[in-house]
């Protein structure tokens, strides 16, 4: 065999190796396709971590500002908490210092002026008050004659000294006199609510003297109470309540010509009207109500609380239905009528087409005539008409800009009165759904701050009375529209204004902390005869205040007279409700029923009833009847 056809044998090498070499073939390739992904995750992480890096510096940047902030907020409110004590400190200065000066002036007018032969209160070991002095100086309640710090902030408004013209004219001569002495110079920081009075602020109780404790075991007086030779007042009759309705023939003021008033009422001090400084027949205490009665007059009047309706909001409002059966309150969102016999609620009225969130007061409630309707007004500008019996919705009228504050229902039961705080009344015609407006537009009107805050249909039905933030109560033709008078005298805004059940009269209340009667007789007469003879032009002898009623510590946001014109009431921030005698204006008694400002009342037409409505959350029936 020759060499070059030997077979050249070659090693075998494994399977595996020549895989081997094939993937080392690939590698190159393989290695480059992880890397870029790598390196891009790489990328996109740090990114990341740098900006959580950056978002924790901000966390702790603010975190850092937010203690600064809270640290700084501590030191204010330790800094407003020392402003506090040293306000009150100085404010207690203040009160000690005026009750030591008043002190000086009651042993200097006592030391120069006989005794009175019989002691009021009885207790010779405590200083008369001012006001029993009969020596001491008086002056006339006029728009003069008190100066308060600032109106409420509704408009923002701030009053300057008073130099309005006619609304400060010298009040007329037989205007009754008050005592200085008699005025409450216990406030000497006042905290004004806006009436827009938010009712929701109302549920922050001011501070009043509390009620009656424990606190009796002071040696009694041992004089005898006050009499008077005049026949107590009997009762008429009972009514199908179980009230009393007084003697017809006791008629109100405007009715019976009252003489000019040149004395003053005899009204006690504030020191007189603590609980605890009178003898046992001249208070009376309930659970937790009690009533003060004047130790300068006869007792003329017992009171005593019949129910207590709780509500979750505050009650803005109280009406009574004609036939006196019924009671009405408004509160945020709803509506309630109770039955006035058993204390049971009748039924709740709600606008379920209304937004669910925010508040909706119930700013004023009237039942109609005949005790059908029940119209409401309300912060949303709207007043709804209900049909009580089918719980529904009758009408629903809309047109004012602002708040509405007050709403009456005429006599014949077709209109609806309603002011606002858009500075007009409008007329409605629940039949045709028509509405006539009235809109004050005085050019002397006070920085156009002259919403509407109460309405009063006379009885006869053709004149309407409105109060107003201007201090101003006007008198309309409610058939024409025509403005007949103003009424000027009150130096803050009026409240609430009522007629007297003549229709000769109005009481009107007012943020001055005092209420007054106007003598409209004239008007009214005047306005008569022009409609009977068809007189186009109406002359009169302009109305004027003859009574004030002066007494309260605060402002006074509802007033209301009795069915037989004796007794005006009236219900104010102090949280009390005064009963005075409206021939004298003398205060019968003090009632202190609520923990908050009593925003409403009204008084039963039948008589011997009294509700009211408070910031506490409650509303509240008394019953009054005479001794």
């Amino acid at each position: 065999m020759s060499t070059s056809s030997v077979y050249n044998h070659r090693p075998m090498q494994p399977a595996g190796v020549r895989t081997n070499t094939a993937q080392e073939a690939a590698q190159p390739h393989a290695a480059f396709s992880i890397v870029e992904p790598l390196e891009t995750i790489k990328r996109e992480f740090e990114g990341v971590h740098a900006e959580l890096a950056r978002v924790r510096s901000q966390k702790d940047d603010m975190e850092i500002k937010l203690e600064a902030q809270v640290t700084e907020l501590a030191s204010i409110r330790r800094a407003l908490f020392d402003l506090e004590n040293e306000h009150n400190r100085i404010r207690q200065q203040y009160e000690d210092e005026i009750s030591r000066l008043r002190a000086e002036s009651i042993a200097i007018r006592q030391s120069t002026a006989p005794q009175p032969p019989n002691s009021v209160l009885g207790n010779t070991a405590r200083p008369r008050g001012p006001g029993l002095s009969e020596t001491s100086p008086k002056f006339t309640t006029s728009a003069q004659s008190e100066t308060f710090h600032g109106r409420p902030q509704s408009r923002s408004i701030s009053r300057g000294p008073s130099q309005f013209g006619e609304r400060d004219r010298e009040p007329p001569p037989d205007k009754t006199t008050v005592d200085v002495s008699d005025r409450d110079t216990d406030r000497l920081s006042d905290h004004r609510d806006p009436k827009r009075h938010k009712a929701r602020r109302e549920a922050h109780p001011d501070t009043y003297p509390p009620p009656m404790g424990s606190q009796h075991s002071q040696s009694q007086p041992q004089s005898q109470p006050h009499t008077s030779s005049q026949a107590p007042v009997k009762p008429a009759y009972n009514n199908s309540l179980g009230l009393y309705r007084f003697p017809g023939q006791e008629s109100a003021p405007g009715a019976s010509g009252l003489p000019p008033m040149n004395l003053s009422p005899p009204n006690p001090s504030v020191e007189e009207l603590i609980p605890q400084n009178l003898p046992p027949e001249y208070r009376k205490e309930g659970g937790d109500w009690y009533a003060v009665y004047n130790p300068k007059v006869k007792k003329a009047l017992d009171v005593n609380l019949i129910h207590t309706f709780n509500h979750l909001t505050v009650v803005c409002c109280v009406r009574f239905s004609a036939d006196g059966r019924y009671l009405a309150t408004g509160c945020n969102r709803t509506t309630q009528i109770f039955d006035v016999s058993t204390g049971q609620k009748v039924c709740i009225l709600e606008d379920d087409n209304t937004p669910k969130d925010g508040d909706l007061y119930i700013r004023s409630v009237r039942f109609s005539p005949d005790g059908k309707l029940l119209a409401t007004g309300a912060e949303d500008r709207k007043i709804r008409v209900w049909d009580i019996a089918k719980r529904s919705l009758r009408h629903v009228f809309d047109g004012h800009q602002q708040e509405i504050y007050s709403l009456d229902f005429s006599r014949d039961g077709r209109h609806i009165v309603s002011g606002s705080g858009d500075r007009t009344m409008r007329i409605w015609n629940i039949q045709d759904n028509s509405c006539r407006t009235i809109t004050i537009s005085d050019a002397n009107s006070l920085n156009d701050d002259s919403g509407v805050t109460s309405v009063a249909i006379s009885p006869d039905g053709a004149l309407v009375a409105a109060g107003s933030l201007d201090t101003v109560v006007r008198i309309w033709d409610i058939a024409t529209g025509t403005l007949l008078e103003r009424l000027r005298g009150h130096s803050d805004s009026v409240y609430s204004v009522a007629f007297t059940p003549d229709g000769k009269g109005i009481v009107s209340g007012s943020l001055d902390k005092t209420l007054k009667y106007w003598d409209v007789s004239n008007l009214v007469n005047a306005f008569a005869r022009t409609k009977t003879n068809g007189v186009s032009t109406l002359t009169a002898p302009p109305s004027t205040s003859t009574m004030d009623f002066v007494g309260h510590k605060d402002f006074v946001l509802s007033v209301s007279m009795s069915n037989d014109g004796r007794w005006i009431l009236s219900g104010s921030k102090d949280r009390c409700v005064h009963f005075w005698d409206s021939r004298t204006a003398a205060l019968q008694f003090m009632l202190q029923g609520h923990k908050n400002s009593v925003i409403s009342l009204d008084i039963n037409p039948l008589g011997g009833m009294l509700a009211t409505g408070s910031g506490d959350s409650t509303a509240r029936i008394w019953s009054y009847s005479p001794l």
